[in-house]
């Protein structure tokens, strides 16, 4: 769609005529110096028709630096984007127990990180709209990514998290706390934080429940996530079944604190024995905090105010240049035609 953003500058189109008969005229003053060819560059070597069309010339230039002041734009087609007021943050843990291998994937064994890698990768990329961010932590909690609307960027700082980078404990008190920190520097109207861990706190300053207490004052919703099965067979004498036995992989998982921390807060405490699960789970928070459906559009805008100025310096650099070729003509012709004699006298 075209338009002006200043149509109001157009009233001054006839600013001209108006001076032209308000303003008196001045008088022709004599020369004190008498050239014999100024009467030749004095001419615009056309007589009433050129005058009419060195008028005209003068009245399009006017015209056009006037559409120029009202400033031209094309507004394109509308372009929906997205809106959410959430800030969302996912936290997973890199501890050195992640490396369990008691997921199955594609009918065989996976460690846990990979299988988280997957879903909350997955879950990601869904959340469009949503201000999202990562942290990681073992022993200690760093923010991997802060909040963004890039969630491809997201999802690849997940991908690449490496077992351990954090260290092999697991200070789930700190990255609540880092959480907190992060999106109460944002302002939202819901912050959420969805946190994953498979084992208990056994490092970090900030207990657990005293990092929760710190989010429900923050006004920042917890969901907690515990990830492991209850049940692996491991491998006996030179990794072959003899000398196997079942146990527990999940015996360290702290699931009375991870519900704690999620009733302290407002959310829930889910708890996943395998990929199947996990994948609910996440369906499952995609409906408890559901993507914002509204969208905010724009219309992408492109002044134009260059084109009618551009083409107005054209039409002023031909005015002032015709006159001057047009006085310089009689003269040039005159040049001519003496070499011409000269060279027929000789």
């Amino acid at each position: 769609m075209f338009e002006f953003a200043w149509p109001w500058v157009f009233f001054l189109a006839p600013l001209p005529i108006i001076a032209r008969w308000l303003l008196p005229r001045s008088k022709p003053m004599s020369s004190a110096l008498k050239v014999p060819f100024y009467s030749e560059l004095s001419q615009r070597g056309g007589g009433e028709q050129s005058n009419f069309l060195y008028l005209l010339l003068l009245v399009v230039i006017w015209l056009l630096l006037i559409c120029a002041a009202a400033r031209p734009r094309w507004y394109g087609e509308p372009i929906s984007q997205a809106s959410s007021a959430r800030d969302l943050l996912v936290a997973v843990d890199i501890s050195g127990s992640m490396e369990t291998p008691d997921m199955v994937i594609n009918g065989r064994p996976a460690m846990r990180i990979n299988a988280v890698k997957q879903v909350v990768g997955d879950f990601v990329d869904r959340r469009q709209g949503d201000r999202l961010g990562l942290v990681l932590f073992g022993t200690r909690a760093y923010l991997q990514a802060p909040l963004t609307y890039d969630r491809e960027t997201v999802g690849t700082l997940l991908r690449e998290a490496q077992i351990g980078f954090a260290g092999q404990g697991t200070a789930i008190g700190d990255a609540i706390g880092l959480s907190v920190k992060r999106l109460t520097q944002r302002p939202a109207e819901q912050r959420v934080l969805i946190l994953l861990t498979d084992g208990a706190n056994t490092a970090g300053e900030v207990s657990p429940l005293k990092a929760a207490e710190l989010a429900q004052q923050a006004g920042i919703t917890v969901y907690t996530v515990g990830v492991g099965a209850e049940e692996m067979v491991q491998s006996g004498l030179l990794g072959s079944r003899f000398g196997s036995r079942r146990i527990n992989p999940s015996r360290d998982l702290d699931s009375k604190t991870l519900q704690s921390i999620a009733d302290k807060t407002g959310g829930r405490y889910f708890r996943a024995h395998n990929p199947q699960e996990l994948a609910q789970i996440y369906a499952e928070l995609d409906e408890l905090e559901p993507v914002e459906q509204e969208a905010e559009s724009y219309r992408p805008m492109k002044s134009l105010f260059i084109w009618p100025l551009g083409i107005a310096l054209l039409f002023a650099g031909v005015w002032a240049l015709v006159p001057l070729l047009a006085s310089l003509q009689p003269a040039i012709k005159r040049e001519t035609e003496s070499r011409s004699n000269g060279g027929q006298a000789q």
